[in-house]
């Protein structure tokens, strides 16, 4: 089993975020560890391989509560997987030696930081609670407490009055050898403090063609430093590949616990109740905290098949329907290799629409 944890506590919200949050200046620590514990119950028994914690900001609760919670999820009733990968993700303000060490201590040992950007001005336009050089003394802090496999989340395609240098930015994360790194486009969402802005002309939307070089460039100056786009916003070292998101990319079964969180076994997604106080209310009063569900049908299931697949290095195995290919490899998009269809690069930058081409290709051959 993969299993997601869900942790939505936030001390502020960033201007780019639409994520089920809810921001606190007291975090409800043992109301939180109680209700999630209770959903808990009901997952079974079965092995967990992986377990990420998400968010909003994880690194929020105390140690002792990760720590508490790690111990009911993997109890003994659980088969211990052999190499279980505990993920966390965390706020560079969050990770001092101390609470390193507790996490490690607890079972962490994969730490995602939300870095997004070297530049200080562009962090306060963002809303982030850090500045550039506690990232640095972060990973320092982690390594310094045995955890090695840390990735970092950078975000590009920011609007050109910001004069953000992303080239340094690209070399700047390198120079903190992280194991992995997370690549994440801006993207307008409604409602936020950015589409806001937007809306009143303080700032522009990315530009589709900034969108599209900084994304090539940082697949050229991370392949030259040894890292491998395994997915189309992720790169690793040989051997640091994310397996908790890999499962979903792969199509595996998962559970999510906490608020909007996603569950899936195979035919049907459901996912929880958005906001904190209502999955809290409805755990406390003993109702079930799904706020719906879906069971994809047999097309519905394919085209996620396709999609997921051609997100990744792996790609697509070229057996019927998808024998007689559309005309995308003279475009330079995908490649076919050992009988699979990879897109390359500029393949991922339009994989909404090659996926379309695709599908509505393969149903004209049939």
């Amino acid at each position: 089993m993969h299993l997601y944890v869900h942790v939505p506590f936030c001390q502020r919200r960033c201007s780019y975020c639409d994520f089920s949050i809810a921001v606190r200046k007291r975090i409800p620590v043992r109301e939180y560890v109680d209700v999630l514990l209770k959903e808990a119950g009901n997952i079974g028994e079965a092995e967990l391989e992986t377990i990420y914690f998400g968010g909003g900001t994880p690194s929020l609760l105390p140690a002792e509560a990760i720590s508490t919670l790690l111990h009911e999820l993997t109890s003994p009733r659980r088969t211990p997987h052999p190499a279980r990968e505990v993920t966390l993700e965390a706020n560079p303000e969050d990770v001092t030696p101390n609470n390193a060490k507790a996490w490690r201590s607890a079972g962490v040992n994969r730490v995602s930081l939300g870095a997004q950007s070297f530049d200080d001005n562009v962090l306060k336009w963002m809303h982030r609670s850090h500045d550039a050089a506690r990232i640095g003394a972060a990973v320092h802090a982690l390594r310094g407490a045995g955890i090695e496999n840390i990735s970092l989340d950078l975000i590009f395609a920011l609007p050109d009055e910001l004069q953000r240098d992303w080239e340094r930015d690209l070399d700047m994360a390198l120079a903190l050898r992280p194991t992995h790194l997370s690549l994440y486009g801006l993207t307008i969402e409604p409602r936020t403090p950015l589409d806001r802005w937007i809306s009143r002309g303080a700032t522009h939307a990315p530009d589709e063609e900034r969108y599209a070089e900084e994304y090539l460039l940082a697949h050229r100056r991370l392949s030259a430093a040894g890292f491998v786009f395994y997915e189309v916003s992720n790169a690793a070292r040989d051997g640091f590949r994310s397996q908790h998101n890999s499962a979903y990319w792969s199509g595996k079964a998962y559970v999510g616990l906490g608020p909007a969180a996603h569950s899936f076994d195979g035919t049907t997604r459901r996912w929880n109740l958005r906001a904190w106080e209502a999955y809290r209310r409805a755990i406390a009063a003993g109702q079930s905290p799904v706020e719906s569900e879906e069971r994809l049908t047999e097309e519905q299931r394919e085209l996620e098949r396709v999609y997921l697949a051609l997100r990744t290095d792996e790609g697509l195995s070229i057996t019927a329907p998808y024998r007689h290919l559309p005309p995308l490899m003279s475009q330079g998009w995908v490649v076919e290799h050992n009988g699979r269809l990879r897109c390359t690069p500029e393949g991922w930058l339009r994989l909404d629409s090659l996926v379309s081409e695709l599908t509505m290709h393969t149903e004209s051959q049939q």
